[in-house]
């Protein structure tokens, strides 16, 4: 019995796994009617509720600074309904970050972002994003 309890939880993750990819992917490509459906509304950024759409406009706001922006994953960790993931993040500075017009520079940092699930939705997200690294490499 311990074996198939294993067995499905490896399954389970597996296949929790693969979703997220496709949710990461969505956001490399800037597909924001794909990312939508990944949130359940409202959605709680660091424990504050909105509307799903405020979360694409954040995304869209990167995505206008550094038009390259990538996420990838490093580690993947599932317990329960929640989620942890770490990400290498690479793009070039192409327009206003922060008040800092564009440098042309390329940036790397990391993100750690701790999700809560409600039927394979994102319910909570508490993103941790190296911003001062980001800025020191624009800067």
């Amino acid at each position: 019995m311990a074996n198939q309890q294993a067995s499905t939880s490896a399954t389970e993750n597996a296949q929790l796994k693969a979703h997220y990819q496709s949710y990461i992917d969505y956001c490399n490509q800037q597909n924001y009617e794909g990312i939508l459906g990944f949130y359940t509304s409202p959605i709680s950024i660091n424990d504050v509720p909105g509307a799903p759409s405020q979360v694409t406009d954040q995304i869209k706001s990167i995505f206008e600074a550094f038009p390259d922006w990538r996420w990838e994953i490093r580690r993947f960790i599932i317990d329960g309904e929640y989620m942890a993931v770490h990400f290498n993040i690479t793009g070039t500075h192409q327009g206003t970050f922060q008040g800092i017009e564009a440098t042309g520079r390329h940036i790397a940092t990391t993100e750690l972002t701790l999700y809560r699930l409600a039927d394979g939705q994102f319910s909570h997200v508490w993103p941790f994003v190296d911003f001062a690294s980001i800025i020191k490499q624009i800067s």
